[in-house]
């Protein structure tokens, strides 16, 4: 069995969800994107809980989704479509559930957050990030354009600057992200 996902905690009026997959980069498994959407939701309910943060175990924040899960859909009669499909839905459904959230949410990120990383961070009121942390929307260096991440990525920093980082694939440092309007505080 898997270890845990995700750890909730909460002390003092916040709620601390910490990615627990440092072994996978907390990617976002299907199990980890259900497991993140429930706990928003009911996070987000609960009125004890005030602010939500989100966090991470190990030297990734969160590297994308999990290409172990999408490389072996691919094996399937449809070639993963149906997978594919899902996954997204099921990503949508979690991004969704941080912008309606009625506390405010807060990505505490140290190390990379890329792909649907970059999105979860993106996706977030507010994201602090460590000195080390490093952003990249990478899947045009394995031959796929981030269509996903591109849309919250466009919604916090510029279209010239999410173009960049888009088509180049490249990481770009903490400093940077605040400079861009990625990260709030660094």
């Amino acid at each position: 069995m898997e270890q845990e996902l995700a750890r909730i905690e909460t002390a003092h009026k916040v709620a601390w969800i910490t990615l627990a997959r440092p072994a996978a980069r907390n990617s976002l498994s299907l199990a980890m994107l259900d497991r993140l959407h429930h706990a928003i939701e009911t996070l987000g309910r609960d009125d004890q809980v005030h602010v939500i943060v989100i966090a991470a175990e190990g030297p990734a924040f969160c590297a994308g989704h999990d290409l172990k899960e999408l490389t072996a859909a691919r094996a399937e009669a449809d070639r993963g479509r149906a997978f594919f499909t899902e996954t997204m839905d099921r990503c949508a459904r979690l991004m969704m559930s941080i912008v309606q959230c009625p506390k405010p949410v807060i990505a505490s990120v140290q190390g990379i957050a890329t792909a649907a990383g970059c999105q979860l961070v993106a996706t977030c009121d507010l994201a602090v990030a460590s000195e080390e942390a490093r952003f990249a929307t990478p899947g045009v260096n394995i031959g796929l354009f981030c269509s996903t991440p591109m849309v919250a990525l466009s919604r916090n920093v510029s279209r010239k600057q999410a173009m960049k980082m888009l088509l180049t694939g490249e990481m770009i440092p903490a400093s940077e992200a605040l400079a861009q309007g990625l990260v709030s505080d660094v």
